[in-house]
């Protein structure tokens, strides 16, 4: 889970269209492309065609697109075992609610 926050941060720092969300929001939206990576990864979507893949049914804004390529490969690389026994939107949400993001947010 640290490669997570590790990568949110990135995306937080890198993209200030990110950053301007209200953090429930964008916890929600990150949580959401997570769980949507792992439930693909379950379907047997190939890592090269995740990001059309996931544009087709998306319940997120598009520029969130930018965290797919930067999350996939840490659940790509897990065994489907491990996606199936962990609810990843719930972990997700929690992790980065319990980020402090305050200071990549100028507040």
């Amino acid at each position: 889970m640290l490669r997570y926050v590790s990568a949110f941060v990135f995306l937080l720092t890198a993209s200030p269209v990110l950053a301007q969300d209200d953090k429930e929001v964008l916890c929600g939206h990150q949580a959401d492309i997570v769980a949507a990576i792992a439930q693909a990864r379950l379907d047997r979507v190939s890592e090269r065609k995740l990001p059309q893949a996931l544009a087709e049914n998306a319940t997120w804004p598009a520029n969130y697109n930018g965290m797919i390529p930067v999350l996939a490969p840490h659940m790509y690389g897990l065994k489907r075992k491990e996606l199936r026994n962990t609810d990843w939107r719930s972990a997700t949400f929690e992790q980065c609610m319990g980020a402090d993001l305050s200071s990549l947010q100028g507040n």
